[in-house]
């Protein structure tokens, strides 16, 4: 969709409802130029977390790790 920017600054905040609902970007012409207004995707919850280093030691000894001597006593 094209739209002066008379037209833009009238109709602003349906115009950029339109943009957020669909998936055409809104084309602004001034002077010869054009702005396009487009919705960028937004991240999802995950990608702002940050990765820590935490484990102490080899990671590959927490594979191998039998439990079943520590869990295997009779209970009351």
């Amino acid at each position: 969709m094209k739209v002066t920017p008379s037209a833009f600054r009238n109709d602003l905040y349906n115009l950029l409802d339109q943009v957020i609902e669909g998936t055409e970007p809104l084309l602004i012409e001034r002077n010869g130029h054009v702005l396009k207004v487009v919705c960028e995707p937004q991240p999802g919850k995950l990608s702002r977390l940050v990765p820590h280093n935490c484990i102490n030691g080899n990671p590959d000894d927490l594979v191998n790790i039998d439990w079943a001597g520590e869990w295997n006593h009779d209970l009351p």
